[in-house]
């Protein structure tokens, strides 16, 4: 086990790449006022989803605090879950939504203080369609992205935002939809991951792969566009949006795994897509090792941190120099992402990993909180502050 925390290297990095200018290399920031709350103590609350060290352990969802000036990270309530969780999203009040993960068969709904307010049994809405990955919130709807396994057509379920009944199922425009986002005009756009699965999660005909990105109205579920890579055997899955202060540009950044039946084209597949709200392109070919991204989130100056758990690594990738993919944390099972913003410019990142919380940020002191018991983080947490 290793950490890559030395921040005056990876300064230099991003020097040598024209990405930083010199005066950061002795900044003594402050946080931005009201980024972090809990009187005059730095705080971040984090909802996260996690389990005991042993495979065979209660699933939990909660709230964990981490309190940078004490060097502390403690549970702040936990709701032990029927099987493992996938998705999660932060509500106000400091309540989450959390759905099972493939092939999902429950959604549910916490409050701040950790009470269960709802629960859906998927199966008793459709006999074929379960959860597929992760949850949207819209201004007046949710989203769930299920799969219809009757036929291996991917849905799009739309929810009531109080009750989490669904009100209508629209067609996904692909395979496999994993995870979706909301732009700035309302639209849905969905990374359809194209691989084929039974009801028992057994991926089968990968020569048959059909990966996807897929924009929806989101009035009525109408495809008003689709996108696709020249390499059918990357899977597109998790999704962040992330803008420029540089050019003002929002993009799209799509962590993709590699699917391809050779362990060593799968070692060399790119990681990263980058849609720009017109081309959907993979800037860079450097990768893990293994083409495997877990999640993606924000990051600095309009980039994006990626992680894979099988290397053990989170990477930056910046618009400023797109062919490249820099190390900022080297840990076994980095794995979940959330932004943190921190102090100016913002741009922080917060990575689980298997012993504990690690906090980047170009212009902070990188930071180490140990996990406040023996557990295995899941693949997703949010910020919730």
């Amino acid at each position: 086990m290793s950490t890559s925390l030395n921040r005056r290297r990876f300064l230099y990095s991003l020097a040598a790449l024209g990405l930083v200018p010199q005066t950061s290399f002795s900044m003594n920031p402050r946080f931005q006022k009201g980024e972090l709350e809990g009187g005059s103590e730095q705080i971040s609350l984090i909802g996260a989803s996690w389990r005991g060290p042993n495979a065979g352990d209660t699933h939990y969802a909660g709230v964990l605090a981490a309190n940078w000036e004490r060097k502390t990270l403690e549970i702040r309530y936990q709701v032990a879950l029927p099987t493992r969780p996938h998705g999660l999203v932060a509500e106000v009040g400091g309540g989450l939504l959390v759905n099972g993960v493939r092939p999902g068969t429950w959604l549910m709904r916490c409050d701040g203080k950790g009470k269960i307010v709802q629960q859906i049994d998927v199966t008793a809405e459709s006999p074929s369609v379960r959860l597929s990955g992760h949850i949207v919130a819209g201004e007046e709807l949710l989203y769930t992205t299920e799969i219809d396994y009757k036929n291996d057509q991917g849905r799009i379920g739309v929810r009531d935002p109080h009750s989490l009944k669904k009100l209508d199922e629209w067609a996904s425009g692909g395979i496999e939809p994993h995870q979706a986002l909301i732009d700035e005009a309302g639209r849905l756009l969905i990374a359809n991951g194209g691989v084929r699965r039974s009801l028992s999660d057994k991926k089968y005909d990968l020569h048959r792969m059909d990966s996807s990105l897929v924009r929806l109205d989101g009035k009525n579920g109408h495809q008003m566009e689709r996108w696709a890579l020249d390499d059918p055997r990357l899977s597109m899955r998790h999704i962040a949006w992330s803008r420029s202060p540089m050019d003002g540009k929002l993009r799209l950044g799509i962590a993709m795994q590699a699917e391809h039946d050779q362990k060593t084209q799968r070692a060399t597949a790119p990681i990263l897509a980058i849609f720009d709200g017109e081309k959907l392109s993979t800037p860079s070919r450097e990768n893990d090792g293994h083409g495997y991204a877990g999640d993606i989130t924000s990051a600095w100056n309009g980039g994006f941190a990626l992680s894979s758990n099988k290397a053990g690594i989170a990477q930056l990738w910046h618009p400023g120099q797109p062919d490249k993919l820099l190390p900022i944390v080297e840990m076994d099972e980095a794995y979940a992402l959330t932004d943190w913003s921190g102090p100016q410019p913002g741009g922080g990142v917060l990575v689980a990993t298997a012993v504990g919380l690690i906090r980047w940020h170009i212009n902070a002191k990188p930071a180490f909180l140990a996990w406040p018991k023996p557990m295995a983080l899941d693949n997703h947490w949010v910020l919730m502050s």
